[in-house]
């Protein structure tokens, strides 16, 4: 009955991946991280999905969380004991993209996407790029390099028979290929290059110089069937003509990748040319979930979503869940035990601070008598009276009405 109130009332983003209301809600009555929930929680969130739905969010933070953990703890595993990969297949292709996402604040950080998948041919005979598998974290270029071996030694890119890398001319992307495939075939996205043309040849139209209408589409197909030597001593000759700083960057770039733009060689090789795979992995993966309207993100809470992103997109979900499961049950249990202990110690001490309370009370301290020394005895010695003291003492003296000097006084006497 709760599984079909809640079904009809979840929205989409309610749910976490593949998995469904009464999947997703069952767990959490019956698992044991999930027991302090009270049933009236589901009443909560059958009135109002949205607005009540915090619980859903709490335990899909927390899946993410102990998933992040269980992958990073897999990763230094892999860098420690540097097992051998599985066998994956014999040609594959690399591609790695980044897209921002707004976090609270108005800070906008890159999350980087590598996407890896299998070359081969459809039926028309077109190379593509198949079986795609995705991992995106938010960390810088190192780190990232690091944690992708995860899926690099996932996908036995290491023993693959050829390797190509399709990418722009990223620096860190040159990084991320030398760290896990130093000898794949590099080469710089067809439309990427692309861009760079169109904006020489939109710098020569306003330093004043004429193109032909079908200039660009000319370049772009000489580019493509013959290589970048003739194109871009064709585009140097039109830098000397039209001096132009913007130019002059441009040019330089694209000769810099001189040797990652031979797309003759490349086709005849089979590799594909284009980085659509993780242009569309970075609006599947990161900006279908992350990138929505008003969306603001805390830094702590984007890797663990990226987390669960890339189980569903890898269809992996299962074994991201069963994995986390047991990761958050065992830091259940870790917690437990931290405060069991702390309870343990905190009795101890309040029976040790009682006890001493208790013996002092029932064992008061006794004054111990010390000898006096014979400094004391006769410090304190009795003073023997002068020849002039008075041993008659009345009992109410009466005071002399005029002062009389007291040796006159002992001299009457």
């Amino acid at each position: 009955m709760i599984g079909f109130c809640l079904a009809g009332r979840f929205s989409s983003q309610a749910r976490i991946g593949s998995v469904g209301v009464f999947t997703f809600m069952r767990t959490i009555y019956h698992n044991k991280i999930g027991h302090r929930y009270h049933p009236g929680t589901f009443y909560d969130l059958r009135t109002s999905s949205l607005r009540k739905s915090w619980a859903t969010r709490r335990v899909t933070l927390q899946t993410g969380e102990a998933a992040l953990t269980v992958c990073e703890a897999e990763v230094e595993g892999l860098k420690q004991e540097a097992p051998e990969a599985p066998v994956g297949v014999e040609k594959q292709a690399m591609s790695g993209d980044g897209a921002f996402v707004h976090l609270v604040g108005g800070e906008w950080v890159e999350v980087k996407t590598l996407a890896i998948g299998e070359v081969t041919r459809n039926r028309r005979g077109e190379v593509c790029t198949q079986h795609l598998s995705y991992f995106s974290r938010l960390s810088d270029a190192t780190r990232f390099e690091e944690a992708a071996l995860l899926e690099t030694h996932r996908r036995g890119l290491e023993r693959a028979t050829e390797v190509c890398a399709v990418q722009d001319g990223a620096e860190w992307l040159q990084g991320l290929t030398d760290s896990h495939r130093a000898d794949a075939v590099r080469i710089l996205d067809f439309a990427h290059a692309s861009e760079y043309i169109n904006d020489f040849g939109q710098a020569v139209q306003t330093a004043g110089g004429r193109l032909p209408a079908r200039w660009f589409q000319g370049v772009l197909h000489r580019l493509k069937h013959q290589g970048p030597t003739g194109v871009l001593r064709h585009l140097g000759c039109l830098a000397a003509r039209y001096p132009s700083p913007l130019m002059q960057e441009k040019l330089t770039y694209l000769q810099k990748r001189e040797t990652h733009m031979q797309y003759p060689t490349y086709q005849e090789a089979g590799w594909p040319i284009g980085s659509g795979s993780v242009e569309s992995a970075t609006k599947l993966v990161v900006e279908a979930r992350l990138k929505g309207a008003g969306m603001r993100w805390e830094r702590h809470n984007v890797n663990p979503m990226l987390v669960l992103r890339n189980a569903v997109c890898n269809r992996e979900w299962k074994q991201t869940w069963e994995a986390s499961l047991v990761q958050r049950q065992a830091l259940h249990t870790q917690l437990r035990q931290n405060k069991s202990h702390q309870r343990l110690e905190s009795a101890f001490w309040f029976l040790v601070i009682w006890g001493v309370w208790l013996h002092r009370l029932s064992h008061p301290p006794v004054a111990v008598a010390t000898a006096p020394t014979a400094e004391v005895l006769q410090r304190h010695q009795t003073a023997r009276p002068g020849s002039g003291y008075s041993w008659r003492k009345p009992f109410l003296r009466r005071p002399p009405a005029f002062p009389v000097a007291t040796e006159e006084v002992c001299a009457k006497k």
